[in-house]
């Protein structure tokens, strides 16, 4: 690929590329596959493409821990013709494969996941055109979704469940 050329753009949309199209379990790793592409980048510049593409470390199907990026690609703006049930889906996705448990109280949900794959998903959560979600603040492996509605965390704990099934 050494037609790539050497804008942020360009840059971050081949990062997006290789972090989904396969495990990268590492900033090392990752140099190593763009300097391969004759991308050559420091360490300061890939940790701030990463915090800009919302990259987070979860924890692979196979137990190790590698980058991936919420909606990877997508326009993230609510005018973008992204509709609820698009996000639908893709939130019953990430619950079949990442919820554990879910509880409501008042109007606050607690969310259990996997180790490493909270924040994650909590971010796909906040993506979310879901007007009845405020919010999120995930840990490591919980995640605290608030709810717009002051009683509706039992109703949307449930609503978790049901898109996990």
């Amino acid at each position: 690929m050494s037609g790539i050329p050497t804008t942020k753009t360009a840059r971050q949309a081949r990062i997006l590329e290789l972090v989904t199209g396969g495990d990268v379990h590492s900033q090392a790793e990752l140099a190593e596959l763009l300097a391969a592409d004759g991308i050559q980048v420091t360490q300061a510049t890939l940790s701030r493409d990463l915090v800009e593409l919302e990259a987070v470390r979860v924890r692979s199907e196979r137990g190790g821990m590698v980058y991936a990026v919420p909606r990877a690609g997508a326009d993230r703006s609510p005018a973008s013709g992204i509709t609820r049930e698009s996000t639908e889906a893709k939130l019953a996705a990430l619950c079949r494969e990442l919820l554990v448990t879910a509880e409501g109280s008042a109007n606050l949900v607690i969310l259990r996941t996997p180790p490493g794959a909270a924040q994650y998903f909590a971010s796909a959560i906040d993506h979310s055109v879901d007007p009845e979600i405020l919010g999120t603040i995930a840990g490591d492996d919980t995640i605290m979704v608030v709810s717009r509605d002051p009683q509706g965390g039992a109703a949307l704990a449930q609503r978790f469940l049901d898109l996990s099934r």
